[in-house]
């Protein structure tokens, strides 16, 4: 059968990866993906063949999937997260247009907006949005007109992609125009290597936040005007109790 599944693992940790995403991995001819994913898959289900690439050669192991599944081959592209949420689904998609006898198919994950916010509390209880702060695909004059509608909507904002070597400074620029639209104590949280080893998190105010240090691993939730914080835990209300 020629086909390619894009499938989300979630963090990466066999635990929070669906029951349908394994299925389709134990499936599996082929499993491609991000060098640091697949290791992640590896880990258990050795047995299987893997390909990789690095870093911003999304369009390579996408090409390279279509392409072993054209040869018959049935093939996962795993991303982590959700394969729909900054993940290979759209991208697979675009490709497949030269591949017309490979059949594609998605399997969810539990994207990190999600399982850090599991961590966190209960973040993102009303109306949120998802914005990441990488301008390599997207200039960052329109992010920072994202960031300053969802604040100005008073949105509870979950950021990807805050920090990255090249982008040091970007979590404070974010920090700086939503604190245009909300308060300095608007409860914040952030949470480092979900569901992996080392997993940690941390809740403070918007004003705080504007000068921590975070990286990639590092997934980033700011409250709305009633977010608040229970028995150390964000927590944004969604009204139940005034019904």
């Amino acid at each position: 059968m020629k086909c390619v599944s894009v499938v989300g693992i979630g963090p990466g940790n066999e635990l929070y990866l669906s029951i349908a995403a394994k299925e389709t991995l134990e499936d599996s001819d082929l499993i491609v993906g991000y060098k640091k994913y697949v290791e992640l898959v590896e880990e258990y289900l050795p047995e299987k063949e893997y390909l990789y690439t690095g870093m911003t050669k999304e369009v390579d192991r996408c090409k390279m999937a279509l392409e072993k599944a054209s040869e018959g081959n049935c093939v996962s592209v795993v991303c982590s997260g959700d394969a729909g949420v900054y993940g290979m689904a759209g991208l697979v998609y675009e490709l497949s247009v030269d591949y017309p006898d490979v059949e594609i198919d998605i399997v969810p994950g539990i994207s990190a907006v999600l399982s850090g916010s599991a961590v966190l509390g209960a973040p993102i209880g009303h109306d949120f949005a998802v914005i990441s702060l990488s301008d390599l695909l997207t200039p960052w004059e329109l992010i920072e007109k994202r960031l300053a509608l969802a604040g100005e909507g008073d949105f509870c904002i979950c950021l990807y992609n805050p920090s990255s070597h090249k982008r040091k400074d970007y979590l404070k620029k974010a920090c700086e125009i939503l604190l245009k639209h909300k308060k300095e104590d608007t409860v914040c949280g952030y949470v480092r290597n979900i569901g992996r080893e080392g997993e940690e998190y941390h809740i403070l105010s918007l004003k705080e936040l504007k000068d921590t240090e975070v990286d990639m691993f590092t997934t980033v939730f700011i409250g709305n005007a009633n977010t608040k914080v229970i028995d150390n835990k964000m927590v944004t209300p969604r009204g139940y109790k005034g019904v």
